[in-house]
């Protein structure tokens, strides 16, 4: 996975008196929790352009007084009007430590359920997994391709051994729905019938329905 670096300086009052100087300076307070004790610091806003103003995961190396820390970005709070940035927690990285953070899902293929008429709707942008660093994914991929009317593709399709999802496993990822196009036309998911992807198709399928969505 990518990492990027952020520069900070440490803070040694943490008081309401000295974060407001902080966000009056246009720097931002920041935290990082899972060492031996917690470590605050603060660095200017647009450090977090690459981190946050992106669709990509990535984990941190920060710089503060010498000292480099790997982290992931666990928190992050932003003022309910402007969308400054008011205050960032991070969680250091063990190699041998499980951490959580939210991967983006990128969508391949497209559905035959599409090419009939049907509709893709996305439910989630990012999924939360929970892995060792060295296992995080840079992004978790869904071939749409043998989805019909009607299918949905579930967190179940995705499990694997090198991370583990922070969803129900019938929670949907992404589902073709009729369009009015498609009622107009009569559509249905058997006017997309292909003997191929009867197995992919089953698999789908068989998973039960949803019964609550993030």
């Amino acid at each position: 996975m990518k990492s990027i670096t952020i520069q900070g300086t440490k803070r040694e009052s943490v008081g309401k008196k000295s974060t407001k100087a902080l966000r009056d300076a246009e720097l931002v307070p920041c935290v990082v929790y899972g060492g031996k004790e917690p470590l605050n610091f603060s660095t200017e806003e647009k450090s977090f352009k690459g981190l946050v103003y992106t669709p990509e995961a990535h984990t941190v190396s920060i710089e503060v007084d010498g000292q480099t820390i790997p982290a992931v970005l666990q928190d992050i709070q932003f003022h309910p009007i402007t969308d400054r940035i008011l205050h960032v927690d991070f969680y250091q990285l063990s190699d041998d430590k499980p951490v959580i953070m939210e991967v983006p899902v990128r969508i391949t293929g497209r559905s035959r359920g599409v090419v009939a008429g049907g509709v893709l709707r996305q439910t989630f942008r990012k999924l939360k997994v929970k892995a060792i660093p060295a296992n995080l994914p840079d992004e978790i991929v869904v071939d749409v391709t043998p989805l019909r009317i009607g299918n949905k593709f579930y967190v179940e399709a995705l499990k694997n051994d090198s991370y583990t999802f922070m969803h129900p496993d019938n929670a949907v990822i992404v589902a073709v729905k009729m369009s009015r196009n498609a009622m107009k036309g009569g559509a249905s998911a058997a006017d997309d019938d292909d003997d191929e992807v009867e197995g992919t198709e089953g698999a789908a399928e068989a998973t039960p329905e949803a019964t609550s969505a993030e």
